[in-house]
């Protein structure tokens, strides 16, 4: 048997009919950047999460990107964010001009770790950044009760975490400002990049809509240095229809978590993740930890199985921020974890006998 990591074309055929329809619909409108299409999404998608406003952007970096510039981050400031994160949580502060401050992640739920926000703060620190990482809401009451002691501004990266919520709220709703990914391997993906940005606050719903154009409101008029971070058209169109589907999906992906849990209960050598109290995960990613890693990843491969690792090198650790100094042993939980972490394959056409097959596999490696 063969287990994809994951199957985009099996989801593009459940709801081609629907997806070639809005294919050619932009196709015989010709609005292939911002546009109609764009306006339609934008509404359903901040009704979702919780928001009075969304902003289509081209990508989840994008969004990040927007959003601190909207907030007037910049040189001289300084952003707390999580090493254990995909670097464009960091880069898109380094983008703005501004300095990532890292900080490690939480030993049983693998997000931002609130108790190490103190000793990074500083006079120019200006924001958190909290990661809601694999599809599990970060640790929002304490993080937020600590922005708001110090005066500073949150924002969540929810790349992964379509439609998961924390203590019933939708993540991206928590803080001023919420940055999604559609990545088209996100929960809600596009067939390209995009991304978008949600907020309850008109005028900075309004600027960010302004600094994806060129920093232009108004065709020709520039009110800002800003960026071509638009969406397209044709994404905009998919992600509407697929956003009927994304609840459905949803359930799906938890429905796999259970039987992953269910066959793989027993297995000393494996951690399966835990679920924040209060908290609905959205499983993103299945991650557990793995004694002998490497070798569960290369036997794996040998029976048909494609796995991941999210993320191998811990963000302080990358080449790209050396200049900060953080040397190995500054982050403790964040590094061993990238060297025990295997992402398994999760999507919502997963059946109960794949997973099955996995969990096997993953035994008979173990009994070996």
């Amino acid at each position: 048997m063969n287990v994809p990591f994951l199957d985009l074309k099996a989801q593009y055929l459940s709801i081609k009919t629907e997806i070639d329809q809005a294919i050619q619909r932009v196709l015989d409108s010709c609005a292939f950047s911002g546009g109609p299409f764009v306006e339609a999404f934008e509404p359903r998608f901040a009704a979702a999460h919780g928001a009075d406003f969304a902003v289509g952007v081209s990508s989840g970096t994008a969004a990040l990107h927007l959003a601190l510039m909207a907030l007037n981050i910049g040189p001289g400031h300084e952003v707390i964010v999580p090493a254990n994160t995909f670097i464009a949580t960091a880069e898109a502060v380094s983008l703005a001009g501004a300095t990532p401050v890292f900080v490690d992640c939480e030993p049983r739920f693998y997000t931002l770790d609130p108790s190490a926000l103190t000793a990074a703060l500083t006079s120019r620190t200006k924001a958190v950044i909290a990661v809601h990482l694999f599809g599990q809401p970060a640790d929002l009451d304490s993080i937020k009760g600590f922005t708001e002691k110090h005066g500073l501004v949150l924002i969540e990266d929810c790349a992964q975490a379509h439609l998961a919520s924390y203590h019933g709220k939708p993540v991206g709703s928590h803080g001023i400002i919420g940055c999604f990914s559609f990545y088209p391997g996100k929960n809600l993906g596009a067939y390209g990049e995009g991304g978008a940005v949600v907020t309850n606050d008109r005028a900075l719903a309004d600027k960010v809509s302004a600094l994806r154009n060129h920093g232009s409101a108004q065709k020709y008029v520039h009110e800002y240095i800003g960026h071509n971070y638009r969406m397209e058209g044709f994404q905009a169109a998919i992600l509407d229809v697929k956003l009927n589907y994304l609840e459905q999906w949803t359930q799906k992906r938890r429905r796999a978590a259970v039987w992953y849990r269910k066959y793989l209960s027993e297995v000393p050598e494996i951690t399966l993740p835990e679920v924040r109290p209060g908290c609905l995960h959205v499983y993103h990613l299945f991650v557990v930890r793995a004694s002998a890693r490497d070798l569960l990843i290369d036997h794996l491969r040998s029976v048909g199985i494609e796995t991941g690792i999210h993320y191998p090198i811990p963000c302080h650790l990358q080449n790209a921020y050396t200049h900060l100094g953080l040397g190995e042993g500054s982050l403790p939980f964040s590094e061993q974890y990238a060297n025990e972490m295997i992402s398994l394959p999760i999507y919502p056409e997963l059946s109960e006998e794949e997973i099955q097959y996995v969990a096997q596999q993953i035994k008979a490696f173990y009994q070996k």
